[in-house]
């Protein structure tokens, strides 16, 4: 629901998420109470020492402000608690209530003066546990009103203009007849949120050189942010709340579906012998995909052994005797990258750790097992990495031979042009191919440098029409369908689990949020028990629940206040927004460009339950799958953890090899028995 409208501006945070600040405050205030009238009970008419008299008044006056406040929080708490995330109505009384505790905070902070005083002037002769007693509550009542104040920075909105949670709660027909008005006001709000993002990438990336090409990224990356969420009116919990009811929603409809339902694979794409090879080949690669990211994924995967391996190369750079240019840490990156392919110094044609925005590290090397060239694209290690991710509208990219739209990735778009260059200008192919002319081109990355990847084998698919690309974990933005299909013939996907990444797309991102109004407004339970039962059950599992929606056994004249509904969360109408009986599919949304994955798409899953502990025996199969099962993001806890590149590399040994696999971080080096 709409941020909380008190002292004169809204703020990041709603009526209903007081229930647990306020129940922890509560907890450590009850205590605090009982503690002092404890000290009060045992020394009352025995305080022997100076300014006894002032004593016994202080610990009084404490003892008030604390009831005070412990009323006034259980009020909050219990008021906080009512209601629904979208029917406020039984919480009208918070702004008031706010109001009363705030007020509570100037008697606190004057008693806190006075006892710091009383310490320092009058305790003199007093028993020292008398003392300490007071020193703890001067102490305890600073530290308190220390974490008030970060809390108000915390949820302090800069766009909480009091006019914008009004017009969130006039009807959605009256706002949109106000034409006029209506649409300056969102045009200077939109102004504001994309100014304000700015402000934070800038404050962000505050290390980060302020030139123009980082300035037009931050402007960039502003406008999208800022224009994605520029349209609702949610706090950060309401959108928590949705994602833990979404994820359980999810997870019923994963259980009703058939088991043997059989998954479409690839028109393009043969299952069985095919299957096998490119699951070796693919393994193979993305040994090199993960040693582009250097010494840091290296001793992440090796914190035992992996430093002692690296100690004696660090502090020495070969960048004189080989082509290794750009970056820091030279020896450390080199070195791991010759421990985790395997390779020798001189099979190492050139080596580049240099870094900026759009401009990513990548290095050639001589394959001889599979005699390739083989290029191998780092993925986000940094934040000009991240800001190459975050530029994510739409480039064209015309290529030779493909009908339709031909646009891709701006960032990764322009990552590969910065590669192609190199590598073509630079003579840096040229010079490999006169070292191995038979061999041919592999080209290979994880994550940003997968997109990468993918879209330096487009541009160099005319000159070098036998090359292949092994693409892992790429982002599901990356190309217009015409390129995609283009790409089938010699890129392959790699794509783990519930992997985010493969799934993030603007389409994608607007279904999301679209979901998340969806579920959110139709939720009879209050925000608090949601996220209670969410969080026992993403960290202990169970049967998903079963939430009703805000009618279901209720009249609707029974509601303290009617019902807002999802589009009573949208401050304008979005041109991806659609109702409630509207069709799931993003397809059905035309606000930004469709984007899709590369080539074929090849998915790893496990076999069995999702949950399992720790130390059990992981299965894992795999199939081929087509782009448009990725049109949808899947909420679970592994989103994150299927698409670190070492996951993906275990799970693509544990295909090739028949030795059980554990997902323990500890067992990280042992593989699992499964089928394909």
């Amino acid at each position: 629901m709409p941020g909380i409208v008190v002292f004169g501006r809204r703020w990041g945070i709603a009526s209903d998420d007081l229930v647990f600040p306020g129940f922890f405050e509560l907890f450590v205030r009850v205590l605090w109470w009982i503690g002092t009238m404890i000290l009060f009970t045992y020394h009352r008419g025995r305080f022997d020492c100076n300014g006894r008299g002032f004593l016994h008044s202080y610990l009084v006056g404490l003892l008030v402000i604390l009831a005070l406040i412990i009323l006034s929080l259980c009020a909050i708490v219990h008021i906080s608690s009512k209601g629904t995330i979208t029917n406020p109505g039984p919480r009208r009384s918070i702004p008031a209530l706010v109001y009363l505790r705030a007020l509570l905070y100037v008697p606190e902070l004057v008693w806190a003066c006075l006892g710091a005083v009383w310490v320092s002037d009058d305790s003199k002769g007093c028993d020292p546990a008398t003392v300490g007693a007071v020193i703890a509550a001067v102490v305890a009542s600073w530290i308190l009103l220390l974490f008030t104040g970060l809390g108000v920075v915390f949820v302090f909105d800069p766009l909480g203009n009091p006019r914008r949670a009004a017009a969130a709660t006039e009807p959605l027909g009256v706002r949109d007849l106000q034409s006029n008005e209506g649409t300056q006001f969102l045009s200077t709000a939109r102004s504001l949120a994309v100014k304000v993002w700015e402000s934070r990438l800038r404050l962000l990336c505050c290390c980060l050189p302020q030139d123009e090409s980082h300035r037009a990224a931050f402007s960039s990356i502003a406008q999208l942010v800022g224009g994605f969420f520029s349209d609702t009116d949610l706090v950060a919990s309401d959108i928590a709340a949705g994602l833990a009811l979404l994820h359980q929603e999810q997870d019923k409809m994963e259980l009703s579906r058939d088991p043997d339902a059989v998954v479409d694979h690839s028109p393009s794409s043969p299952i069985g012998e095919d299957l096998e090879a490119e699951l070796e080949k693919a393994a193979h690669c993305m040994r090199f995909a993960a040693a582009a990211y250097g010494w840091p994924l290296y001793i992440y995967s090796n914190p035992l052994s992996g430093p002692c391996k690296l100690s004696r190369d660090c502090c020495r750079s070969r960048a004189a005797e080989y082509d290794i240019v750009g970056g820091e840490h030279l020896g450390c990156h080199f070195s791991s990258i010759l421990h985790s392919t395997g390779l020798q110094y001189r099979d190492f044609i050139h080596v580049s750790f240099h870094n900026q925005i759009y401009e990513i590290p990548f290095f050639v090397a001589l394959d001889h097992k599979r005699e390739a060239v083989l290029v191998a694209v780092r993925g986000t290690l940094s934040l000009r990495d991240v800001l190459t991710d975050l530029s994510a509208e739409c480039e064209n990219l015309p290529i030779e031979g493909v009908s339709g739209a031909c646009y891709a990735h701006k960032g990764m778009c322009q990552a590969a042009s910065y590669i192609y260059k190199k590598l073509v200008n630079d003579g840096i192919l040229n010079q490999a191919f006169s070292i191995a002319p038979e061999y041919k081109l592999v080209i290979t990355g994880h994550s940003l440098g997968a997109g990468t990847a993918s879209l330096l084998a487009i541009l160099l698919r005319n000159s070098f029409p036998s090359l292949q690309c092994y693409s892992f974990s790429p982002p599901g933005g990356l190309l217009s369908k015409a390129l995609a299909d283009y790409s089938k013939d010699f890129v392959v996907s790699v794509v783990l689990g519930k992997d985010l990444v493969p799934r993030l797309s603007i389409p994608n991102m607007e279904d999301l949020k679209r979901k998340l109004l969806k579920i959110v407004s139709n939720c009879n339970r209050p925000k608090y028990r949601i996220l209670l039962q969410g969080c026992w059950y993403e960290l202990f599992g169970g049967d998903p629940d079963d939430f009703p929606t805000e009618m279901d056994n209720r009249r609707e004249e029974e509601l303290t206040q009617p019902l807002l509904g999802e589009e009573s969360l949208m401050i304008r109408h979005s041109s991806s927004y659609q109702s409630l009986a509207s069709d799931d599919s993003p397809a059905r949304t035309a606000a930004h460009l469709p984007l899709f994955l590369p080539g074929r798409i090849l998915h790893i899953t496990e076999d069995g339950p999702s949950r399992r502990s720790c130390f059990s025996q992981v299965r894992f199969r795999a199939d081929w799958s087509n782009e448009m099962a990725f049109r949808s993001i899947l909420i679970s806890p592994r989103m994150l953890a299927d698409h670190m590149p070492d996951a993906v590399l275990q799970a693509l040994k544990s295909l090739t090899s028949e030795r059980p696999f554990s997902l323990c971080p500890s067992s990280l080096n042992s593989n699992q028995h499964n089928g394909v």
